[in-house]
């Protein structure tokens, strides 16, 4: 068995470092306490994430004071019908010296930052899509036959609109499963909204917020996260959940076998447990825990199940049919 190279002190501080993140990013983004914690997890377990929300709702501010708080560079792509994968990606620019000398020059594009808000993903063309999503998969960029890596650590926030489909280009299930979680945005309480007043109406919280971490800190923490203990019982039961959301292969008959069409596939294991790992260092432990993989269990499979037609025309809705697996999973346990 290879020796932990991290001692004790260095997970107290790590979990100390999330702590203090989260309480400046709740300051900054009221009412939202569990989308902040989703969020600062799947930023550490180095995946990306599908935001779903109603215009006006802070997803920008999100994502700007993140990267403020993270001292990460940050860029923003809005899609439109006519966004091409180079506006993107990056491209190839004939360029002239002082001497006189020519020659092509790649120039990156805004997926070179290291964290990317995708605003409205689904307004982008397939083309455009796949190129992005391309990109957040090989973490590379190929062009013309040169690949240049793409910076680390790397996070994409992409965004959709529920509520507007005219114009729109819905993801692939292929490219969904590409996403560590499926968040979406509540409505505020009306407490919320009152303290969103106390705040500053002037300028962004995040145009001032002073960075109480870096980039290093973010590959040293998520680095650390993957050496938590996931004892067997653990294992056991991410396979368990896993399996319980297949339409023909084991799992809550009542449920899954009679509404699901499609399952969550291993790349949603593969997720749930990077994600419980962090989770459970911002519990202060150093071993993944059965409430660890509950309180994410929902955001990693909500993209990745699709319900049978019959079940969607009885209006019966995704998030409801996984609430119900997961009750019945917890009670197995």
């Amino acid at each position: 068995m290879t020796a932990n190279p991290f001692s004790d002190s260095q997970y107290a501080d790590a979990h100390r470092q999330l702590q203090d993140l989260r309480t400046l990013l709740d300051q900054a983004i009221v009412g939202q306490s569990e989308l902040v914690t989703h969020l600062v997890t799947a930023v550490f377990a180095g995946g990306h994430v599908l935001i779903e929300g109603l215009p006006g709702l802070g997803k920008t501010h999100l994502a700007k004071a993140i990267a403020a708080a993270l001292g990460l560079r940050w860029a923003r792509v809005q899609c439109t019908p006519d966004l091409m994968p180079a506006d993107v990606t990056g491209a190839e620019i004939y360029v002239t010296t002082a001497g006189g000398a020519s020659s092509f020059e790649f120039r990156p594009g805004p997926v070179f930052a290291q964290l990317v808000l995708v605003d409205e993903i689904n307004r982008a063309t397939p083309r455009t899509q796949a190129a992005l999503l391309e990109a957040m998969q090989e973490r590379q960029v190929t062009n013309a036959g040169v690949s240049h890596r793409l910076p680390v650590p790397f996070c994409v926030l992409a965004t959709q609109n529920p509520i507007e489909l005219e114009g729109t280009y819905p993801l692939p299930e292929a490219q969904l499963d590409r996403f560590m979680f499926k968040l979406t945005v509540p409505f505020p309480t009306r407490e919320s909204l009152r303290g969103m007043l106390d705040v500053s109406l002037d300028a962004e919280p995040s145009d001032t917020m002073q960075p109480i971490a870096g980039p290093d800190d973010v590959l040293r923490i998520s680095e650390l996260c993957r050496t938590l203990l996931l004892g067997e019982r653990c294992k056991e039961a991410a396979v368990d959940l896993i399996v319980s959301t297949q339409p023909a292969v084991g799992g809550d008959p009542a449920d899954a076998r009679r509404h699901i069409r499609y399952g969550a596939s291993p790349r949603a294991l593969q997720s749930l447990v990077r994600a419980a790992r962090v989770r459970a260092l911002m519990a202060g432990r150093t071993h993944v825990d059965i409430d660890d993989l509950a309180a994410i269990a929902l955001p990693v499979l909500r993209h990745r199940v699709l319900l049978r037609l019959e079940s969607e025309l009885d209006g019966l809705e995704v998030d409801s049919t996984l609430a119900s697996i997961i009750d019945g999973w917890r009670l197995r346990l």
